[in-house]
């Protein structure tokens, strides 16, 4: 059973954003895009409870205009018990005014936060909610201090394009935007402990290799079980939510999803991910304009993500896919869901997750959590203040045998960290094999980079390097996994 928690995990910034435009004198115009179950609605609803008149209308998907119409209806007879006997507005102008005049009877010094809840889903193309929106933020709700307008999606590229980017008569209006990112390691195990979740931080990697820190799944969990049970409840049952969450989260973010999952297919399948014109040649798509839009819709949307190619002079970019969970579905759900659909044996995942394939998996899921948590890692080796960019390495010896370093840390005071990144169940140690085989990895990446910087072999591991002669000898840093919280 779940503690009932009031409070909000994380999210300092977003705090302290919403604090200021609370306190404002004058009237905001907040936009807040994230994926679907990152916690955008849960953020505004929390914050702003009991902190003045809150008036709230969310889209539903794939729902006629009139029905749209009906549910502001029905939340506004909610608020404003005056209006109760009034029929539901023909329109979205005529909706919006009612509004407005409601809120002109408000004590001015009474905050008045208005938020419209996945927008994408309200202001369908004949809807005309836009434009409707677009006059009456322009004409009136701008012009009354104690407003506060917040609109809300998950479909970023559509809010990007037309609401942040608005070229009409929402261009410039915007106090702000704010793009909602799932939790990262440390925020996830802050959400578990106040939910009464107690794992180790190991544990708490699984659950991330995962969920990828999306508040939504992280709630399906309970206390009192392994991250082992909990993963296994959270995937392998009929029942379990993650079973089936797959093409709901796809279709309900992008029009024509099909190219969409395409992409994500096809960097599900490549550890070191895919130039541009390799993944749309792996993908089956066209080199055109739309592919460019899908991609950067994936991008925005925090699915894929870009890297440089560290050592080429064009600093060639490679897609990766960036979420944790669509990487454990592809992988692990999907080519199983119609058994698991009807039913498997209780130690399922416990049988699966003791075989090679899990363990190669697993080290692949680490590489991707550690590529999301740079910033903590530049902290634990203390360059936190210090400029960086960062990218994979690879080169060929003898025109066969590919070398490849997980991650480059290229830093502006003169130096790179070379990271190696291991996922193992006890305390690495390092061979008199493998250290030559890092010593032979520097001397190469110093061959063909050219590069005149210091460089630093860098370990990161779960439990840590055993600190024998051959560490020693090869070693310059090591990071264990507390360095990524």
């Amino acid at each position: 059973m779940h503690k009932k928690i009031n409070n909000i995990i994380g999210r300092n910034e977003e705090k302290k954003m919403l604090e200021k435009f609370y306190r404002s004198q004058r009237a905001e115009f907040l936009a807040i895009y994230g994926r679907r179950r990152v916690g955008k609605t849960f953020l505004v609803r929390e914050f702003f409870k009991d902190k003045g008149v809150f008036f709230e209308i969310t889209g539903s998907y794939n729902v006629r205009n009139i029905d749209q119409l009906q549910n502001f209806h029905s939340e506004f007879c909610a608020l404003f018990k005056d209006e109760s006997d009034s029929d539901a507005p023909k329109d979205w102008k005529e909706a919006l005014n009612r509004l407005k005049s409601s809120i002109k009877k408000i004590d001015p010094k009474q905050k008045v936060i208005l938020f419209f809840d996945e927008l994408p889903w309200l202001a369908s193309s004949k809807s005309d909610f836009l434009p409707a929106l677009d006059y009456m933020w322009n004409r009136h709700f701008s012009t009354m201090p104690n407003v506060l307008l917040i609109v809300s999606g998950s479909a970023a590229s559509w809010m990007i394009s037309n609401v942040i980017n608005n070229t009409g008569g929402l261009y410039g209006r915007l106090s702000a935007h704010i793009r909602l990112i799932p939790f990262n390691l440390s925020e996830t195990e802050e959400y578990l402990l106040a939910h009464g979740i107690e794992l180790t931080k190991k544990q708490i990697c699984e659950i991330y290799m995962i969920t990828g820190g999306v508040p939504k799944y992280l709630s399906y969990l309970e206390g009192g079980k392994s991250a082992t049970q909990n993963i296994h409840d959270l995937c392998f049952k009929p029942q379990s939510p993650l079973l089936t969450e797959f093409y709901k989260l796809y279709h309900s973010l992008f029009k024509n999803a099909e190219s969409h999952l395409q992409i994500v297919r096809a960097l599900s399948k490549k550890r070191r991910g895919l130039s541009r014109l390799e993944l749309i040649k792996e993908a089956k798509l066209n080199n055109t304009g739309r592919t460019s839009e899908i991609l950067q819709e994936l991008e925005e949307s925090g699915f894929i993500m870009t890297m440089s190619e560290i050592g080429k002079k064009s600093r060639n970019m490679r897609y990766y896919l960036n979420d944790e969970y669509s990487l454990f579905y592809l992988n692990w759900i999907e080519p199983e869901k119609g058994i698991l659909l009807q039913g498997v044996e209780k130690d399922y995942w416990i049988k699966r997750q003791v075989a090679p394939s899990w363990r190669s998996w697993a080290g692949f899921a680490f590489e991707n959590l550690c590529l999301k948590h740079i910033s903590q890692i530049k902290d634990a080796l203390q360059i936190g203040g210090v400029s960086t960019t960062s990218g994979y390495w690879k080169t060929l010896v003898n025109g066969k045998k590919e070398i490849e370093v997980d991650l480059v840390i290229d830093r502006a005071d003169n130096c790179m960290n070379l990271c190696e990144i291991k996922f193992y169940n006890v305390e690495f140690v390092v061979t008199k094999t493998y250290a030559k085989e890092l010593m032979k990895k520097k001397a190469l990446f110093y061959e063909r980079t050219k590069t005149k910087k210091a460089l630093f072999i860098t370990l990161i591991t779960p439990y840590g390097v055993k600190e024998n002669v051959n560490f020693l000898d090869s070693v310059e840093k090591q990071l264990s996994i507390e360095a990524l919280f």
